[in-house]
C-alpha cells in the first residue's frame, strides 16, 4: 500500500461512525444520515461530521459513540451491514438526543446543533455571554470601528496607524462613513507589498498548498539541485486572490502568471513561460504547474500524492484523516499491484484512487520528458511494470462526480462548496487567528456563500465581508 501524504498516525474522519466493535469497518454513509437528523447542524453547512462526533482515536469511541452503539440494533452480529447500520443510525441518534453524554450539562441535540462536540466535556455550547468591564478605548465583545481600523492597517498594510491617523478616523463621526474609510483604506492596503509581495501574506497563505523546498528550486533563489520553480505557482495563487481575478483560476487557469518589480510588485498573465512545459491543451492552473508535477508525481506510475495533495490543499480534504470520503463502486481496482485492496487501505483508496486517474498523463522527473502531458505515459515509461497498470483509466471521481480527465477535475472542484469553504477557511485563519469557532458558524457560513454567490469568487470584495463580522472587529 502506498503511503499517505501526511504520516499515518495523522487520523481521520471515519465516515462518520462505526457501526462494529473490533475490527473497524469503516460506514461512509454515516455522515449523511447524521446531516438528514440534523440539517441544520453547523458541522452540516457545506461540510460532514469530523471523526471527533463519535471516537478518540478510531476505532476508540468517545462517550457520544459508546452511548449510539448501544442503540445500534442491540443484540445483532457485529461488524452491521451498511444497510443494518443506515436503518438503526437515525433511531440511535434520536434515542440518544436528550442525553447528555460528556457529562458538561449540555444535552447532546442542544451541543449538536450550537456546534459543540457531544462527546468533548470541554467542548460547550457558546454562552453568548462576553466577559470583561469597562474599556475606555475599545466597545468591548461589540464591532468597534476604531479597532477594526487599526487592526485592518496592521493585518493588510504591515503597519499601525499614527496617533494622528487615528484622531483623524475619529473626526469622521458616523460609523456609516467610518465604515466606508475603512473599505477605502482596505483596498490602498491590498495594493501593498505587505499583501501581495513576494513573501507577502498572500504568500504566507500558499505555502501549505506549494510547499515549497528552497533546495531543489529552480530560477530565482535556485537551489542545489535546481528542478522546478514554485514561483510561478506563488504568482498565479496571487493573480487570482487579487483585483477583479476569479478565485477558482489558481486551479483552471491554461495560462500562467509572471511577477515583476518591488513596490508594487506587479502581475500579469502569460501564455508561455520558459519554466512551465505542460501544453495549454491541458493546463489546469498549479494542478499542472512544474511544481506540482515535480514535488508531487515525481517518479511515479499513479501519483496519488498529487491528487491527495490537490485535494488538501485546495478543498481543504485530508484523505490522510479520511476526510472526503466518497466511494466509488468497484474501487479500489490496485492497478498498480500496491496491495490498496487490504481491509485497512480499501476505504480511503476506493476514493483516492478515482482522484488520481486523471493524473495519469502527467509526467514528474525524467529527463528530457520532465512535467509534461504524455498521452502514452505508463506505456512508454513504465514498459516493464505489472500489466494491469497499462489499464489505468484517465477517467476518474471527484466528491462522487465522474469527470473524463484533470481539467474537468479541475472545474469540480473549483465549483464545489468545499472549495469556497477552505478558500474562506484559509483567510479566517490568517486575520482571525483561528479557525471559525461554534460562535463564529453563522457568520462564517454567510461570508463562503457570498464569496460563491453576490462576489461571484472574488477574494478582495469577500474580504470586505470578513472584516465586518463580530469575529474580526469585536475586541
Amino acid at each position: 500500500m502506498p503511503p499517505f501524504p501526511e504520516t499515518p498516525s495523522r487520523w481521520l474522519l471515519l465516515g462518520l461512525l462505526l457501526g462494529v466493535a473490533t475490527p473497524a469497518v469503516a460506514k461512509p454513509n454515516g455522515p449523511g444520515l447524521f446531516c438528514a437528523e440534523y440539517p441544520t447542524a453547523p458541522a452540516c453547512q457545506g461540510t460532514q461530521p469530523a471523526c471527533t462526533y463519535c471516537h478518540v482515536t478510531p476505532p476508540q469511541r468517545n462517550a457520544y459513540g459508546s452511548a449510539l452503539e448501544t442503540w445500534l440494533l442491540p443484540g445483532s452480529p457485529r461488524p452491521l451491514s451498511d444497510a443494518d447500520f443506515a436503518q438503526a443510525l437515525p433511531a440511535a441518534l434520536r434515542a440518544i438526543a436528550s442525553e447528555d453524554t460528556d457529562g458538561d450539562k449540555a444535552p447532546n441535540q442542544f451541543e449538536i446543533e450550537q456546534g459543540s462536540l457531544p462527546g468533548d466535556a470541554t467542548s460547550v455550547p457558546p454562552s453568548g455571554i462576553c466577559g470583561g468591564g469597562e474599556n475606555p478605548q475599545f466597545k468591548v465583545c461589540q464591532y468597534d470601528t476604531r479597532f477594526v481600523y487599526r487592526r485592518m492597517l496592521s493585518d493588510f498594510c504591515g503597519v499601525s496607524p499614527t496617533y494622528a491617523q487615528v484622531q483623524t478616523f475619529l473626526e469622521l463621526g458616523t460609523e456609516d462613513l467610518k465604515r466606508a474609510f475603512i473599505d477605502q483604506e482596505l483596498d490602498r492596503c491590498l495594493k501593498s507589498d505587505f499583501w501581495r509581495g513576494k513573501h507577502g501574506q498572500l504568500w504566507k497563505v500558499a505555502h501549505p498548498k506549494i510547499r515549497p523546498v528552497g533546495s531543489i528550486k529552480s530560477g530565482e533563489d535556485a537551489g542545489q539541485i535546481p528542478l522546478a520553480d514554485y514561483y510561478d505557482d506563488y504568482a498565479l495563487f496571487t493573480w487570482s486572490q487579487t483585483d477583479d481575478h476569479d478565485a477558482r483560476e489558481v486551479l483552471t487557469a491554461r495560462y500562467f502568471v509572471k511577477r515583476s518589480g518591488t513596490n508594487p510588485t506587479t502581475y500579469a498573465s502569460v501564455n508561455t513561460l520558459s519554466s512551465q512545459t505542460v501544453d495549454a491543451a491541458h493546463r489546469a492552473g498549479n494542478m499542472t504547474s512544474a511544481w506540482t508535477l515535480t514535488s508531487f508525481v515525481m517518479f511515479t506510475a499513479l501519483p496519488r500524492n498529487a491528487a491527495s495533495q490537490m485535494y488538501r490543499a485546495y478543498l481543504g480534504l485530508d484523505i490522510a484523516k479520511q476526510e472526503g470520503l466518497h466511494s466509488v463502486a468497484n474501487e479500489p481496482r490496485d492497478y498498480d499491484a500496491k496491495g490498496v485492496k487490504a481491509e485497512q487501505c480499501a476505504a480511503c483508496h476506493a476514493t483516492l484512487d478515482p482522484l488520481a486517474y486523471p493524473y495519469r498523463n502527467y509526467n514528474g522527473i525524467g529527463g528530457a520528458l520532465s512535467n509534461r502531458y504524455l498521452p502514452n505515459r505508463l506505456e512508454l515509461l513504465f514498459p516493464n511494470d505489472v500489466e494491469t497498470l497499462k489499464q489505468t483509466p484517465e477517467k476518474g471521481v471527484i466528491l462522487g462526480q465522474p469527470v473524463n480527465n484533470l481539467l474537468e477535475w479541475a472545474q469540480v472542484a473549483s465549483n464545489s462548496d468545499a472549495f469556497a469553504i477552505s478558500t474562506v477557511t484559509d483567510y479566517w485563519k490568517l486575520l482571525v487567528g483561528h479557525a471559525p469557532t461554534p460562535e463564529e458558524n453563522e457568520e462564517f457560513v454567510r461570508t463562503w456563500q457570498a464569496l460563491r454567490t453576490a462576489h461571484d469568487y472574488r477574494v478582495q470584495k469577500m474580504l470586505h465581508d470578513l472584516i465586518r463580522t463580530e469575529a474580526y472587529g469585536a475586541p
